[in-house]
């Protein structure tokens, strides 16, 4: 019970730096886009590097031990596919009118510090002056955010339930790529409603959403797989393993690198996808 709360509030925490990028968006004098390009590639090293050499590996002896070395690795390989299907179906099925993770210029933002500032000519001209089209745009975004928010939490719920220091890796990962995320969503919130507080709000909102999945996905997982004493089979275990795995390998090469690669210059993204990495590998030495 004890990694249940800390594994819950390693999703809170997570899912809270949406509100912080919120906060950056309002309060930052300037935005430091090559901080967050860093900072995305950096999230990207550590979900790629804890993914492959970690993860994947973890759900392979869990399942090589169920079902034998030969089955038990064809079971890890589908649930890792699986996870990539089921965050591509996510993908597929939300709202397409807003791209979540859309790269605002510094233009765009300078009014959120401002309210002097006039808003920019370019984002008039591209979403148009009508408060409901940016409302909606940016709902749109909480939205989209919000759904994809729901499988990062359980990745990181259940990373962290069955290795704290594991979870702890993950969740600061999320937490970064979940910095930009914040910005987006405030945007066209504030130049639909002019309130710094329910742009706000609206960040923060779809951020909570990582512990509330976390919360519906381990419930789900207790009723339909849990045993009479509550706990979950090892099998399932490890096939959720793979699809942690495979969700978090789709959002590093869908999502974090090309915003990362928007935000910085040069080699910004791959110097911090490199010290993801390293940081990671690391980490993982040293708790041996």
């Amino acid at each position: 019970m004890e990694n249940f709360w800390f594994a819950f509030g390693l999703t809170v925490f997570a899912g809270l730096a949406t509100g912080v990028g919120s906060l950056i968006a309002f309060m930052a004098k300037r935005t430091n886009y090559r901080f967050l390009s860093v900072a995305t590639g950096f999230s990207a090293g550590v979900m790629l590097y804890v993914s492959f050499v970690e993860i994947f590996v973890k759900g392979a002896n869990v399942l090589t031990q169920a079902y034998g070395a030969y089955w038990g690795h064809w079971v890890n390989t589908a649930g890792f596919f699986g996870g990539m299907l089921l965050i591509g179906l996510i993908d597929t099925l939300i709202p397409s009118a807003a791209n979540p993770h859309e790269v605002h210029s510094e233009a765009e933002v300078s009014p959120l510090k401002d309210e002097s500032e006039p808003m920019p000519k370019q984002f008039i001209k591209d979403h148009g002056l009508g408060n409901k089209k940016l409302l909606r745009m940016g709902l749109f975004t909480a939205l989209a955010i919000t759904i994809h928010n729901f499988p990062e939490g359980l990745a990181t719920f259940l990373a962290a339930l069955e290795d704290p220091a594991l979870g702890v890796a993950i969740a600061i990962a999320i937490a970064l790529h979940n910095i930009p995320e914040g910005i987006s969503v405030s945007v066209p919130i504030y130049y639909a409603t002019g309130s710094r507080f329910k742009a706000f709000w609206y960040s923060l909102l779809s951020g909570l959403a990582e512990p509330l999945g976390a919360i519906i996905g381990y419930l789900g997982i207790i009723f339909f797989f849990g045993g009479t004493d509550g706990v979950v089979p090892p099998q399932v275990m490890g096939i959720l393993f793979s699809g942690v795995a495979g969700i978090m390998v789709y959002i590093s090469l869908d999502e974090l690198l090309p915003t990362s690669r928007a935000y910085g210059k040069g080699h910004d993204s791959l110097i911090g996808l490199v010290a993801g990495m390293v940081v990671m590998a690391l980490s993982l030495l040293l708790m041996m």
